[in-house]
């Protein structure tokens, strides 16, 4: 999971949307935004628009409902970052792993990935508190060196040359056309979220398998490792794509 969220349209979703509501940007250009490489996404459940609506159409629609933030969520079981409630939004962010909740709509939206496009479903959600960046920061880079010294420790920390090879384009992740935040971010933010979508493809690379480790001991304790990286990444990509402070 964690190598598709370096990607998720949620991203794309919550900063280009949080852009749009502060003025940063219009309605058509965070539907393209949002839109990416993908071929098509529409949004099912709006009260207004019975039948799917199109990105522009969605965002207006949205907007015009009353919403002011987006807020992302990347949960997983037993980590449900991002979400408030209620329960049946939690069920349905929990098993797509990711969604968007809109502060003054009390509305969260969920995506389906088929194929090339995505189709977003609206449900009722609970705004989540706003998450601290600076915490959110400051836990990444402790797990970061926590990580480091664990597989340094147990000398499970060697790649597979195939895995070694993948690094070369995580290390692009982040500074690519499109693959920035949105305008109205500070820089602090869009370093934070570009580090955090790294380690979470390195985590997700890195446990396809054990690693080097012989025993079943290391090989759960570098499972553990690389989990709770992955973990304190997803925090921080969630507090990096919150709503831009005002300036």
């Amino acid at each position: 999971m964690s190598g598709v969220l370096t990607t998720a349209a949620s991203v794309r979703f919550t900063v280009w949307t949080n852009a749009m509501l502060t003025g940063a940007c219009d309605p058509d250009t965070a539907a393209h935004k949002i839109l990416g490489d993908d071929v098509g996404h529409h949004v099912s459940g709006l009260a207004a628009h019975p039948a799917p609506a199109t990105l522009p159409v969605a965002l207006n629609l949205l907007r015009a409902a009353g919403a002011t933030q987006a807020h992302l969520a990347l949960p997983i079981p037993g980590d449900p970052i991002g979400l408030a409630g209620p329960p049946p939004f939690n069920e349905a962010a929990l098993e797509t792993g990711e969604a968007v909740v809109l502060t003054g709509t009390e509305l969260g939206l969920v995506p389906a990935y088929v194929g090339p496009a995505v189709q977003w479903t609206v449900l009722p959600a609970t705004s989540p508190p706003l998450a601290d960046l600076g915490e959110a920061d400051r836990g990444l880079r402790a797990a970061l060196i926590e990580a480091a010294e664990s597989l340094a420790a147990l000398d499970v920390a060697r790649w597979k040359p195939e895995v070694a090879d993948a690094l070369i384009d995580i290390r692009r992740i982040g500074s690519g056309k499109g693959d920035e935040l949105a305008p109205g971010y500070e820089a602090r933010a869009v370093k934070t979220a570009a580090t955090a979508r790294r380690l979470l493809a390195i985590a997700d690379a890195a446990l396809e398998d054990d690693g080097a480790a012989v025993t079943g001991a290391e090989a759960d304790a570098r499972r553990r490792t690389l989990l709770d990286l992955a973990a304190a990444a997803r925090r921080a990509l969630v507090a990096a794509c919150g709503p831009p402070t005002p300036r």
